[in-house]
């Protein structure tokens, strides 16, 4: 018997969070190396200088720079993901006109994560701002943009955009989150149910019960689909959101437009490799916590 909705809301809220826990600590040093390179590009030669360089300029807490607002940014991302995911299956089944509960296709969810990356979007963005910021912070103060020695916290950060921009400063970057969200989970959790039906397919078995390896491998997939997708939104949005802390930032289309014609197409895929890296363990550990987490509050909840 399906839980009451309430409950249902509660499992897959707490189901998501315990999935941006995992998938942050599991991944946090290759988000920094993505970020740095992306807002950088000129001054690391690739993904291993990037990571030696950084490691000796400050050490391993450099690495891990920015994990609180990281985690933040994933539990409270992940939390509204999971949650609007479940209400927009309700919903695509409801513009079906199939009866509730009723087995979507792939193609179906692929719809209903999209729709749902919209609410998961309002969540992400200001605390993806202050992860950014402080991820960058070093190689700010290196270029000139900002005075040196400031103190890079999250809540110096978090006062100087409010100083600055004032409450919806947290929101620079907001247009560049949707359109990297809404193809991005498409493509996500397309790629998810696919490769989970796929799996489920030739062993035999139901998606539940494809076991631990096939459904880390079905989330390493959905993650490597997502970001070869959405990778040259994520890289304006990052330098927006940066660059934003030096004074006005242009718009979406401004900022792509000049790093076209300044540093050219390839800068926009700067820092790929890190996050290819990063992409198969961290999204594997996001949906195995995920997918354990519900099932056990499910069976608790009598489900």
């Amino acid at each position: 018997m399906a839980p009451h909705p309430v409950i249902q809301a509660i499992i897959d809220f707490s189901a998501g969070a315990a999935g941006g826990t995992a998938c942050v600590l599991s991944g946090q040093p290759f988000d920094t190396a993505k970020v740095k390179m992306q807002t950088f590009p000129t001054v690391y030669r690739g993904f291993i200088h990037c990571f030696i360089s950084t490691f000796r300029q400050v050490g391993l807490r450099g690495l891990y720079k920015g994990t609180t607002p990281a985690l933040i940014a994933n539990i409270a991302e992940n939390a509204v993901l999971f949650l609007s995911y479940g209400l927009c299956q309700d919903a695509v089944r409801f513009m079906s006109r199939m009866d509730k509960g009723a087995d979507l296709s792939d193609l179906q969810k692929a719809s209903a994560g999209s729709l749902a990356s919209i609410f998961s979007s309002m969540a992400i963005c200001p605390t993806e701002l202050v992860k950014c910021r402080l991820q960058a912070m070093h190689e700010m103060e290196a270029s000139g943009k900002v005075a040196r020695g400031q103190k890079s916290t999250v809540w110096t950060v978090v006062k100087t955009v409010l100083k600055t921009d004032g409450p919806l400063g947290f929101y620079q970057g907001l247009t560049s989150t949707f359109v990297r969200e809404l193809p991005g989970y498409f493509c996500f959790f397309g790629a998810y149910e696919w490769c989970r039906s796929t799996f489920a397919r030739h062993m035999g078995t139901s998606r539940d019960g494809i076991g631990i390896l096939p459904l880390m491998f079905s989330g390493g997939f959905a993650g490597g689909c997502l970001w070869l997708v959405v990778y040259p939104i994520d890289c304006i949005k990052s330098r927006i959101q940066v660059y934003s802390l030096a004074g006005t930032q242009e718009g979406f289309i401004k900022t792509f437009m000049g790093v076209i014609r300044t540093e050219g197409f390839t800068a926009l895929y700067s820092g790929l490799t890190p996050t290819m890296v990063r992409t198969f363990p961290a999204n594997g550990a996001l949906f195995l916590a995920y997918e354990f987490s519900r099932k056990l509050m499910m069976d608790a909840a009598g489900a």
